[in-house]
């Protein structure tokens, strides 16, 4: 290569985004796939509109092998380019290089390529099933974000939008799914060419093709929109209830945004290896089989609810997403937040006993305790690198975003946001967007100019803290940002601040601009409004009992609360009291926790608080009980091990009262919000070693290795029996370790398999645990499913866990792509909690970092450390002890 041509080529190096010479208007793709070899060949004509002159293309391509290329103007003229460059590395592009000049217009570009079909599940990847005993090949598609350039030469970026017209080659007995319906079909002895209909403009991550063997069910929706469900052969029925949802939510959210569902069908594919829990290609959602897959007796009522949510959010992405694509990933948070935020308004409408806007809860939890993190990021982050997008798939892009959108909600209204968001769909659709282009419609249609306070919102890092202090009739609000480190942050926000004064009925509402705001709520403390008596008629004290105050009301807020010490006194006299609502009772629960994280309050605190919740039967409310329970008791192992013990035995204390209300066997017509609490309630008496639910665990798990249907151990409460049994397992007593192996071998449903491998790892033995990592790297699990068996490590396995995680790193790291090392990472090196082993960890991945893990092994890392300060801070807490054995001995 000349060294001109040389110095041409390397100005498209190191670049975050293709230049934009070239916009692909259409592709033509063929691929023939290689089920036996595990190869794939194809051709790609694109049709360009070439906006300036040039001597180059350039678009991505990663691993494949370019063999015939050719560029064909609108004069039929053909040019073959002088250099074919490809730069897998860090660039994964393909650079054209031409003697001629391509001018201004139209053409057709030419590319033969072939390629590998990978294990990694990701681009367009191999997987196996098992048919009559023997595994076999079936190849499925991940493109989303940057993979589509795996399987075909591509401008690979969201906002290139173009036609899809797909024809396959496959084996005939094959089924072969793409994002459109099949518009022919040609056999050729055992090979069958399958040609699909032309697609829609859409994004290149948006292309899907699934080839395999299925079963399938179909129903048509009063549109005419043909709805599938793929499924493994034999297990159709299990698809039954996922069609069902599916159909409905077509429904649901073509009347909210006003605008039809854009494609004639939509199949929905169990897929046996899959990375992520599901993906919205265009028409064609993959799932993992355990996701789609609904069993009425081996499903818990935990499953039915996740598959119902995912259900929602990938057909909620055919509006916000597919129609309406981010411009840039940048933005994603628009295809995320939105599908998290409205999945669950779909679930509401579908379920509405479910209460399932309580349980959105758990959503903006867990996005406030990441965005607390001084690795967090904004909610629209800057991409400078292709393989550093999918560190941002997090709690941040998925829960703060769709919690943001529920506070936008909750502050403009519903009818004024529905028609925002119908107006918004109706303005893109076909087209890209970025955030701003959300607000200004919204502000259009609201009249009120929002872009200022949403911008605080979505461009920085954080959140504020709400400091509450009442002096007369006054209540003092004061903002400042919250870190779980305790340093001071620099934000400030707009924020909507909701409060309740001594009942639901008398609320304020108001929006915090400053540092600090004042509030007369003297029309409330005296309002005409009270019950039975007033407060003007009750002695002061008796009043300022019943005086209490509760900011962020529902929840609904994107921030946390501190109140001074007479205000929470008198907020857990009124939780004590049954005073709050669920949700109300679950954020006064989840601030305290977050402020004693952050050493803003002691342990004792944190505990004082928690006691007051022992007559609570409120599904979310205990749920966050026995969340914050495990955190105490994993924390105290290290701060104050010597009051373990003290502290398990106050939890089950706490727990009790609800375990004897529910009981192991579900009662007919129950509500499901009872069967999801049992299994959390009984689970957490398991885990604290409470002698009698454990025995009685120990024994239904016998019942069910003699009788697998027993009735004694329903899908909610087997992970309990699990955990008991190997509670009890060590090197030298492995019965119940080898049990659960034999009960995983001898499971035929992805339903029975998923609960044994969360808990295979939970044994508190380490070489136990240490077998348990090994088999998650066998044959005998799905690399997809490694992910359950991590999430089963507890602190006494860590330091095997870790030693572990080293020795295998160089094979883990060449194996399994970012979703999965994400995995790793968080699952072992969070079990952490000292400086030292910090130092370690850094030390390790010094020379092994990489960017599509950068991100989430520094968040590990802030993780460890602000956990090794709350250590400290806990052990210079001189009551805890005394108070911890009171509230022991306590009934």
């Amino acid at each position: 290569m000349e060294t001109k041509t040389k110095q041409s080529i390397e100005q498209f190096k190191g670049q975050t985004r293709l230049p934009k010479f070239a916009i692909p208007t259409s592709y033509d793709l063929y691929l023939k796939l290689d089920l036996t070899a595990c190869t794939f060949s194809g051709t790609v004509q694109v049709n360009l509109n070439i906006i300036e002159h040039t001597k180059f293309l350039v678009l991505n391509v990663l691993e494949l092998d370019v063999h015939q290329v050719w560029f064909t103007n609108s004069n039929h003229q053909t040019y073959k380019p002088c250099d074919v460059v490809v730069l897998n590395g860090e660039d994964e592009i393909l650079v054209l290089g031409f003697d001629e000049v391509l001018s201004v217009g139209d053409g057709v570009l030419g590319i033969e390529f072939s390629g590998a079909l990978n294990p990694h599940l990701k681009g367009l990847y191999k997987c196996t099933y098992v048919d009559g005993g023997v595994k076999k090949n079936m190849a499925v598609t991940q493109f989303e974000a940057v993979d589509a350039r795996r399987c075909f030469p591509c401008w690979d970026e969201p906002a290139l939008k173009a036609t899809f017209k797909i024809r396959i080659d496959v084996p005939s007995e094959l089924t072969a799914l793409s994002n459109m319906p099949v518009a022919d079909e040609k056999l050729n002895e055992n090979i069958k060419t399958v040609y699909f209909e032309e697609s829609p403009v859409m994004s290149t991550y948006l292309v899907g093709v699934v080839v395999g063997v299925f079963d399938h069910i179909e129903e048509t929706t009063a549109d005419g929109i043909k709805v599938r469900v793929y499924c493994p052969v034999g297990k159709s029925d299990k698809g039954k209830f996922a069609l069902n949802l599916a159909v409905k939510a077509l429904d649901i959210f073509t009347r909210y945004f006003s605008t039809p569902y854009p494609l004639p069908k939509l199949d929905m594919v169990a897929v046996p290896e899959f990375s992520g829990g599901a993906m919205e290609n265009y028409g064609l959602i993959t799932y993992r089989e355990n996701i789609l897959l609904y069993d009425d007796l081996l499903s818990s009522a935990n499953m039915k609810q996740f598959l119902t949510i995912v259900v929602s959010h990938e057909v909620a992405h055919h509006w916000f997403g597919n129609l309406v694509t981010m411009e840039w990933w940048s933005h994603l948070w628009l295809n995320e937040g939105f599908a998290t935020w409205i999945s669950y308004m779909a679930t509401d409408i579908m379920f509405p006993e479910w209460k399932i806007w309580t349980q959105f809860l758990r959503q903006t939890a867990d996005g406030l305790r990441m965005d607390a993190m001084e690795q967090s990021h904004p909610i629209e982050v800057e991409v400078h690198h292709a393989r550093s997008i999918e560190e941002i798939f997090d709690d941040i892009s998925y829960k703060k975003g769709s919690a943001v959108i529920r506070m936008l909600q909750g502050y403009l209204g519903d009818d004024t946001f529905q028609k925002s968001l119908s107006l918004y769909i109706k303005r893109y659709a076909g087209k890209n967007a970025k955030t701003e282009d959300l607000w200004c419609v919204i502000s259009e249609e609201s009249g009120l100019q929002i872009n200022s306070m949403m911008d605080d919102w979505t461009k920085k890092n954080g959140y504020p803290v709400i400091s509450v202090k009442s002096k007369d009739d006054i209540l003092e609000f004061e903002q400042s940002q919250f870190l779980s480190s305790g340093l001071c942050g620099d934000g400030l926000w707009i924020v909507p601040i909701t409060v309740s004064i001594g009942s639901y009925i008398k609320c304020k509402t108001f929006l915090l601009e400053k540092k600090s705001q004042k509030l007369d709520i003297s029309e409330l403390v005296h309002s005409p409004h009270q019950n039975k008596s007033t407060f003007n008629e009750k002695n002061e004290e008796e009043c300022d009992e019943h005086f209490w105050v509760k900011v962020n009301i529902e929840q609904s807020g994107f921030y946390r609360v501190k109140y001074e010490d007479k205000l929470a006194a008198r907020l857990r006299k009124a939780i004590e009291s049954n005073c709050l609502s669920a949700t109300d009772k679950f954020g006064v629960l989840d601030d305290t926790y977050a402020l004693c994280v952050a050493c803003e309050q002691p342990l004792s605190s944190l505990l004082s608080l928690m006691d007051v919740y022992r007559k609570e039967l409120d599904f979310i409310v205990l749920s966050k009980l026995i969340n914050v329970c495990y955190k105490v008791v994993e924390i105290s192992g290290d701060a104050v091990p010597d009051l373990v013990n003290d502290l398990k035995q106050f939890f089950i204390n706490l727990l009790l009262f609800s375990s004897e209300k529910s009981g192991w066997e579900s009662i007919p017509g129950e509500s499901h919000l009872n069967a999801l609490l049992r299994g959390e309630v009984f689970l957490a008496l398991v885990t604290f070693g409470h002698d009698k639910t454990n025995k009685e665990a120990v024994q239904r798990f016998q019942a069910l290795l003699n009788d697998r249907n027993t009735p004694l151990l329903s899908a909610d409460t087997r992970k309990a029996a699990y955990i008991a049994v190997l509670l009890n397992t060590s090197t030298t007593n492995r019965n119940g370790f080898e049990s659960l192996l034999k009960l995983y071998r001898e499971a035929d449903t992805v339903q029975e398999k998923e609960p044994l491998l969360r808990c295979i790892a939970s044994c508190p033995d380490p070489n136990i645990v240490l077998e348990a990592l090994n088999f998650m790297l066998s044959e005998e699990v799905r690399d997809q499913d490694i992910l359950y068996v991590l999430a089963g490590l507890r602190s006494e396995g860590r330091e095997v866990a870790w030693r572990w995680l080293k020795e295998n790193w160089d094979l883990i790291f060449s194996k399994y792509g970012a979703i999965l090392l994400h995995q790793f990472i968080t699952y072992i090196l969070t079990l952490f909690c000292s400086n030292e082993k910090a130092e370690e960890i850094e030390e390790f991945f010094v020379s092994r970092v990489h960017p599509s893990f950068t991100r989430n092994l520094k968040q590990s890392i802030e993780e460890i450390r602000l956990k090794a300060r709350w250590v400290e801070n806990i052990r210079q807490e001189q009551s805890l002890p005394e108070l911890v054995k009171q509230l022991a001995l306590k009934k």
